[in-house]
């Protein structure tokens, strides 16, 4: 069977007057990744306002990993909308905000008492997740690391590394955070092993606590286990247990970023898992809520205590809507048959991908964990010279051809693969072909 069904070109007429009265009445700088009109989605497929059905391989930016219009979602979604919307956790008590905390608290890394605050987003979540760290230690200073992507308030954009795409006239900025680069294992120095340089980048942290910022001064480390926006870039076990040594010594809050790697994507429920370090606070959002709005902040019950009454909280923090989906998609997530089927999903990426490096000259790297996988191009394999141009070309080709993609990538110059997880293993080789003929034609144009 061929899920890939184009009944017109794209954008068909259709897609053509609602893109139109998008330009007409959003804001221009509000981007997107292609010009589908969206009319339904189910699994893993999507279908336009001109009935063409395409597959998707962008996922919402990694917010679908239980799969559009998951059934038990969607079903709790119902069940709630019968009962009431919202009354605000400011004012009232609401059993499904508690029911969520419980099972957060209870499946995140700790062995530890945990607590769990409610937000709509991840940045609103890694906003909350530092002012109570600063408030717990009664410190200003923040660490983070080049290519991380944050959020977009003023201060998770301050936090995010990605200038002229998401900085560039906003500052200014808030003062006391503090940047260094992460281990990217792609991009090592030449000549070095990987112990080497993993070495190497551990004795850069050093020095950065001599050259920028006093750890005593720390009131947070914050890192994503697996650079999302970066380039899927996982941060190698001995430099998280580095962060963790510093955090312990010098009673820094060490903070997992897990919204776009954490919820099963990389075959544990969150990436942590992996490396066996365990983080003070975890940042969950993106596919906790299947598409709805909500994320979380999970962490240490003596530092989520620690702000004054009244601190925290938000009109619309824990939506008890939003909760029960939650909570439908994190019972799924959590669940072995899930995990599993994000280890196998990975598997025949990553396997697939790899065979593309020794036909095509413009993949520079295949790298990812689990189900979170990414296609680095450059103009030289020597160099490892960035491309973008050809990241943005292979996308316009392969959505013409059906197949929804989004670029990653501190240069841009990559196209990340977050498919939802019940994808069928029919649907994921017909996209990866789909894929690979793009970059194919991609990969000729160059060689004339």
């Amino acid at each position: 069977m061929t899920y890939i069904q184009l009944k017109t070109a794209l954008p068909g007429p259709k897609s053509q007057l609602l893109l139109e009265r998008r330009k007409n009445a959003l804001p221009a700088g509000l981007a997107k990744s292609t010009d589908i009109a969206v009319e339904r989605a189910d699994g893993a497929l999507v279908w336009d306002v001109d009935g063409n059905q395409l597959l998707d391989f962008a996922g919402g930016i990694g917010m679908i990993n239980v799969g559009h219009s998951n059934t038990e979602v969607v079903h709790a979604i119902r069940e709630q909308l019968d009962k009431y919307i919202h009354t605000c956790t400011l004012v009232t008590t609401i059993e499904p905000y508690i029911r969520l905390a419980e099972l957060l608290n209870s499946v995140t890394p700790g062995n530890f008492p945990k607590k769990t605050l409610l937000a709509n987003s991840g940045s609103e979540a890694v906003e909350n997740a530092v002012n109570v760290a600063k408030y717990y230690t009664k410190r200003n200073a923040v660490l983070c690391f080049e290519g991380a992507y944050h959020g977009r308030t003023l201060l998770t954009l301050s936090l995010t590394s990605k200038y002229a795409l998401f900085k560039k006239g906003f500052g200014s900025y808030v003062s006391d955070i503090y940047r260094i680069p992460a281990p990217n294992m792609y991009r090592k120095i030449e000549g070095m092993t990987d112990d080497a340089y993993i070495q190497h980048c551990i004795r850069k942290l050093d020095e950065a606590f001599i050259s920028q910022v006093d750890p005593e001064s720390l009131a947070a480390i914050i890192i994503e286990p697996v650079l999302g926006e970066g380039g899927f870039i996982p941060i190698p076990a001995p430099y998280l247990q580095k962060l963790r040594d510093v955090c312990d010594q010098y009673g820094i809050v060490f903070i997992a970023d897990e919204i776009q790697c954490g919820a099963g994507r990389t075959g544990k429920l969150y990436a942590m898992e992996h490396t066996g370090v365990v983080p003070d606070i975890v940042v969950s959002a993106k596919s906790i809520g299947a598409g709805m709005p909500i994320s979380a902040i999970t962490g240490k019950a003596e530092i989520l205590d620690a702000p004054h009454l009244g601190g925290l909280g938000g009109t619309y923090g824990g939506s008890p809507v939003a909760c029960v989906a939650a909570i439908a998609a994190i019972e799924i997530l959590k669940s072995k048959s899930f995990l599993d089927r994000s280890v196998a999903v990975g598997k025949l990426i990553h396997e697939t991908m790899q065979k593309w490096k020794t036909k095509y000259k413009v993949i520079g790297d295949v790298r990812g964990l689990g189900a979170m996988q990414l296609v680095e191009f450059v103009k030289d394999l020597n160099t490892k010279e960035p491309d973008m141009s050809v990241a943005m070309e292979v996308i316009k080709e392969a959505t013409s051809k059906g197949l929804i993609l989004i670029r990653a990538g501190l240069f841009s110059n990559c196209i990340r693969l977050l498919p939802p997880i019940v994808i069928t293993d029919e649907q994921l080789t017909e996209g990866l072909q789909v894929l690979e003929d793009a970059i194919a034609l991609a990969d000729a144009k160059r060689k004339i």
